[in-house]
């Protein structure tokens, strides 16, 4: 299986799944190509609650703002599956949930000398061949574009700073529906019935309708981090915030 997740609004995709089928006869899924547009750090939180559910694959990744300059192309090894991306630490997160904190690989990728490959769409013209290559070899170190590397830009989502009565955090990512997804662990809300944020009460419930349709609420999403909320609403509206805000939650 090759996966394919990207920013990339249609027909960009399109393009590469032909690669790839012009290349190996692999079973293609698409993860997503509606990441918010060249935003690497919520491509990665997102691949780090997604990719761990699929059975081992290679994972074709492009969120690439960089495209075009020096920046490398790596493959990450991690367990049983590979990542192919950009090496603007998109796939640093998922590999340490897949491998562990250090125990995966890294490899870089080199298309330079594919003198039909375009300044500004790698992910046609790197990342889909270099992919399909990948799945189809017994091992990445058989592949002469590929070459072992103990470097890699790395990425680490912000910790929180969890109190006695408070807990500051930031928004990592504001999702399709508009709830606001911090880096506050959840169990830091999980016993409480209230708690404060920007200084105004407002219920801790486990389930969206547990409250009046258009009614604010902090919650636990499935990603286990606290989230703000609005039953059939946005939290992001309703609450003022948006990617990067600081959060205050106080009980």
């Amino acid at each position: 299986m090759i996966t394919l997740a990207s920013d990339f609004p249609s027909p960009y995709p399109a393009a590469m799944r032909g690669v790839i089928c012009s290349r190996t006869d692999a079973r293609i899924e698409d993860v997503a190509h509606d990441f918010p547009r060249q935003d690497v750090r919520a491509a990665a939180f997102w691949l780090r609650e997604v990719l761990p559910y699929f059975p081992p694959a290679t994972h074709c990744v492009v969120v690439d703002p960089g495209v075009g300059t020096d920046r490398a192309a790596i493959v990450v090894e991690a367990g049983d599956h590979q990542i192919v991306a950009p090496d603007n630490g998109v796939a640093v997160p998922v590999a340490r949930e897949l491998a562990g904190e250090s125990d995966f690989a890294v490899w870089d990728v080199d298309y330079s000398d594919d003198e039909t490959a375009s300044n500004t769409f790698h992910g046609r013209d790197v990342f889909a061949p270099a992919a399909a290559d990948v799945h189809d070899a017994d091992s990445i170190g058989e592949i002469d574009r590929c070459t072992r590397t103990d470097e890699c830009v790395d990425l680490r989502f912000p910790d929180p700073e969890v109190g006695e009565s408070s807990a500051r955090g930031e928004v990592l990512v504001v999702d399709g529906f508009g709830n606001v997804v911090t880096n506050v662990p959840g169990d830091v809300v999980a016993d409480r019935e209230t708690v404060r944020v920007g200084g105004e009460s407002v219920p801790v419930r486990n389930a969206y309708a547990a409250l009046d349709v258009g009614d604010r609420l902090v919650t636990v999403g499935s990603h286990g981090n606290v989230e703000f909320a609005v039953n059939q609403g946005r939290g992001d509206d309703a609450f003022g915030l948006g990617v990067g805000d600081d959060v205050l939650i106080e009980w």
